[in-house]
């Protein structure tokens, strides 16, 4: 897994590259912990290059949001695959979670 981030439109835009599963959630962790605190007012999480994310996964944008929401940053979810999605829909996090279908979208936001 790689983990790539950038600065765009006042946004910190985090893009995720390749599974996230227990042994690769560690290194998202790591980088969302970084962004979330040099954050200026929005995050946005690309998931557009991720096919499958598991609990660990999920748990780890959850922490995420909690750091998010105590720094009052906007966190969005932006251009998950289908498969990602219906995580999010299972767990009813769907609800929880601000997802926006693209990433223009999410930096309109």
């Amino acid at each position: 897994m790689e983990v790539h981030t950038e600065q765009r439109d006042g946004a910190t835009i985090v893009r995720p590259q390749g599974d996230i599963d227990l042994s690769s959630s560690s290194i998202l962790r790591t980088s969302l912990q970084e962004s979330s605190q040099s954050a200026e007012g929005k995050l946005i999480i690309d998931l557009a290059n991720v096919q499958y994310m598991d609990s660990s996964g999920v748990a780890t944008l959850v922490e995420c949001l909690q750091l998010c929401r105590r720094a009052g940053t906007t966190l969005l979810l932006c251009q998950l695959h289908e498969r990602v999605l219906s995580v999010f829909q299972i767990a009813r996090l769907d609800g929880v979670f601000e997802i926006i279908p693209t990433m223009d979208e999410a930096l309109a936001h």
